[in-house]
C-alpha cells in the first residue's frame, strides 16, 4: 500500500498491542452482527472493556481483515471466514503474513510502516527510536496534523512490547504479560544491557516462501511493475513497503528464499542477470491469494473464495 501523507493514523490501538486471540474473536463476531464494534453489547459480546473493543477494531482494520466499513476483505475471508484457513494463528506462516499486512498498511498503521520499512538501525534504544519517529514526522510536514509528543511514545511503546518476548513477572496480572503472536517472529528483541533493543536481518527460517510470494506480489503489483531490480525488494526507498525490510531479511536469504519459491510454483518468477543487475521478473499474471491457496495445501488453480 502506497503512503499518503494526508492518510495517517497514529494512537488508535488505544494502548493496546495486539493478542493472539483478538483476530478470530472480532472477526467471528462481525460475522454474526455487523453493527458489533458500534453495538451497547460489544463489551458483553466480547467479553473486553470499551477501550479494548475499539483496539480490536483497529487491528483487524490495520492488518487489512476488513475494511473501514467494517466489511471483511478477500485476504479476511480466507483466513478467519467460516471456512477459514487458519483462524487461529496455527501456523507461524500466517502470523508472518499478518506481519507483512501489518507493515505494508501506512494508511492505519503509519508508526509500523516506518518502523520497518525506514528505521533501518540494527540495535538502537527506546530515545533513539523516538527521535527517528519524531524527524520523519517533521519531514513529513504534516503540519497542525501532526501526532501529539505523548501519542509518538505511545506508538514507540507499543511496537516494542508487541514484537518482543515479555519476561514473566508476578506482579503483571496475568492477561498482561500474554505476548503477541507478532513477538513470536523474533524480528525484535531485548539486548541483555535492558536498554537497547535488537532488530537485525538474518535469515528467517520459519518464513515460509509462498508468503514471501504473496508479499512479493502486492509489492509489484502496487508498483505497477513486472520486473524488479532484487535490491529494490530489499529497501524501501520511495512511499512503498520493501519485503526485504519488513521481514528483515538478510540479501542471500531474500535470494534464496525467492529461488525455493520459484521451484514450488514454476512458471510465475523468474530471476534473471540483466547487465550485471539482478532482477526478478514476473511471467505471468496471477492472484496474490492463490499463492496462499498453495501455502495452506490447496492446487495453485483453485481461487480462494
Amino acid at each position: 500500500m502506497k503512503l499518503n501523507t494526508k492518510k495517517l493514523a497514529f494512537g488508535r490501538h488505544e494502548s493496546f498491542a495486539l493478542r493472539f486471540a483478538w483476530l478470530t474473536k472480532g472477526f467471528n463476531a462481525l460475522a454474526k452482527d455487523k453493527q458489533i464494534f458500534t453495538s451497547d453489547d460489544s463489551t458483553v459480546e466480547l467479553g473486553v472493556g470499551k477501550n479494548m473493543v475499539l483496539s480490536i477494531r483497529f487491528w483487524l482494520r490495520a492488518c487489512q481483515l476488513i475494511n473501514k466499513e467494517n466489511t471483511p476483505t478477500e485476504i479476511g475471508t480466507l483466513v478467519f471466514g467460516k471456512k477459514g484457513l487458519d483462524p487461529y494463528l496455527e501456523d507461524e506462516g500466517t502470523i508472518w503474513l499478518l506481519h507483512w499486512l501489518l507493515a505494508n498498511n501506512p494508511e492505519e498503521a503509519t508508526v509500523v510502516f516506518w518502523f520497518f520499512n525506514k528505521f533501518h538501525k540494527p540495535v538502537f534504544t527506546a530515545e533513539e527510536f523516538n527521535t527517528s519517529l519524531s524527524d520523519y514526522i517533521r519531514d513529513l510536514r504534516l503540519g497542525n496534523k501532526a501526532p501529539s509528543v505523548s501519542t509518538m511514545k505511545n506508538d514507540v511503546s507499543l511496537i516494542t512490547r508487541m514484537y518482543t518476548l515479555s519476561k514473566p513477572s508476578a506482579r503483571a496480572p496475568l492477561e498482561d504479560s500474554l505476548d503477541s503472536p507478532m513477538a513470536s517472529l523474533g524480528i525484535l528483541s531485548k539486548a541483555t544491557d535492558g536498554k537497547n533493543f535488537i532488530a537485525k536481518s538474518e535469515a528467517r527460517e520459519s518464513l515460509p516462501p509462498l508468503v514471501l510470494g504473496f508479499a512479493v506480489l502486492q509489492m509489484m503489483k502496487a508498483r505497477q511493475l513486472t520486473s524488479i531490480p532484487l535490491d529494490e525488494l530489499m529497501y524501501s526507498r520511495d512511499v512503498y513497503a520493501a519485503v526485504g525490510a519488513v521481514f528483515r531479511l538478510t540479501e542471500n536469504d531474500l535470494i534464496k528464499k525467492m529461488e525455493q519459491l520459484i521451484m514450488q510454483v514454476p512458471g510465475i518468477f523468474e530471476i534473471r542477470d540483466t547487465a550485471g543487475i539482478y532482477q526478478l521478473y514476473l511471467l505471468k499474471e496471477v492472484e496474490e491469494l492463490e499463492l496462499l491457496s498453495v501455502f495452506y495445501g490447496k492446487e495453485l488453480t483453485e481461487v480462494a473464495a
